[in-house]
């Protein structure tokens, strides 16, 4: 009996102190190999380390979102809303549950709640990064982003991007061209393929995606392409390939999507996406919550350009140590990177290498 009651309490106590983290995502979901996944394995790294449970929720369509941030504060301690798009959900929920943590990935809409944490990003420090790349290593001279849906955190990427680019431009005194278009949706693999073929049909070889899962069919228009001049599944050939002859190449978005399509993603403007949700639930259990918004870029690691695993071979050294450079700049705070078109078209850069 004695023993019994004792295992009795310890389960009650264990009980008591049980911590589960939930994430709810936006009708983009899990599966996207970009903003939505890499989340998710953030909040599983944290977790699996921690030793506690962890759960996810996917929100079908926009109007799922209150109640399913509502179904999650009930069974949480910590509750994840994914994506900008979830923001007015994210904050009207939050308030009816006083006693449980929130944290808002991609938003901040300045209201400070105790039991709120948000992160967002300076995006467009990653994708200059990429937009410089694609300068410096397009063969016709075209390259292109294509955006999900135009919200702020898209809209910081464009700018980058095609800073980038500028930038480019007024260091080695060239004429890259840049085009934007927008799918308006995170989930359309057959518009961002449909996009993107109409993008090379115009002589442009180098995509950077911002539009989540839609850009799964911006790697098929790509690999499409390279198969007409390259067999099927032969890296070494593409590669080769692509040293000496025109071929076409994404870059990726929010992870390092190499993996994905080795060979035809040249690299990714990382946003790393996985850190803030790393940190949120440790800062939750471990007693080191913070109110308020967390911005992350270069400096803090939260931006960059991922390290190019399958092409860095196909990059010149010289371009490689400009953009070492600028990373350099932007982190001493000695260049700012444009976030607004007004900015942008205010840019001036005087560097000479």
């Amino acid at each position: 009996m004695k023993k019994f009651f004792l295992l009795f309490l310890t389960l009650i106590v264990v009980d008591m102190f049980a911590f589960k983290v939930i994430m709810v995502t936006d009708v983009g979901g899990l599966g996207d190999g970009s903003f939505m996944d890499g989340t998710w394995s953030g909040i599983v790294k944290a977790c699996e380390e921690l030793g506690v449970e962890y759960g996810v929720i996917q929100s079908k369509e926009q109007g799922d979102y209150v109640s399913n941030l509502s179904k999650a504060a009930e069974q949480a301690d910590v509750v994840f809303a994914v994506g900008f798009l979830m923001s007015d959900a994210f904050y009207k929920v939050a308030q009816q549950y006083p006693e449980t943590y929130f944290v808002g990935i991609d938003f901040d809409s300045g209201t400070i709640l105790a039991n709120v944490m948000t992160f967002t990003f300076k995006e467009q420090e990653g994708s200059f990064l990429t937009g410089y790349l694609a300068a410096g290593m397009t063969k016709t001279g075209k390259v292109a982003i294509i955006g999900g849906i135009p919200i702020p955190p898209v809209k910081r990427y464009e700018i980058g991007f095609r800073a980038g680019v500028r930038a480019y431009n007024q260091i080695h005194n060239a004429n890259i061209e840049v085009k934007v278009v927008y799918s308006n949706s995170f989930t359309d693999p057959k518009k961002g393929k449909e996009l993107a073929q109409s993008l090379i049909g115009e002589g442009v070889d180098i995509i950077q995606q911002a539009c989540g899962g839609t850009a799964l069919g911006i790697i098929e228009a790509i690999k499409e392409e390279n198969y007409k001049n390259v067999p099927n599944g032969d890296l070494k050939g593409l590669l080769d390939y692509m040293y000496d002859n025109i071929g076409y190449f994404m870059l990726g978005g929010d992870i390092e999507q190499e993996p994905q399509a080795p060979g035809h993603i040249l690299a990714s403007a990382i946003k790393r996406v996985d850190v803030a949700s790393y940190l949120g639930v440790k800062k939750a259990y471990n007693g080191e919550w913070q109110p308020g918004n967390i911005e992350l870029g270069l400096k803090e690691e939260g931006e960059g350009i991922s390290r190019m695993r399958y092409t860095k071979g196909l990059v010149p050294d010289s371009l490689i140590y400009e953009i070492e450079y600028l990373t350099g700049l932007v982190k001493d705070g000695k260049l700012i990177i444009p976030s607004t078109e007004e900015e942008l078209n205010a840019m001036r850069i005087k560097i000479s290498f």
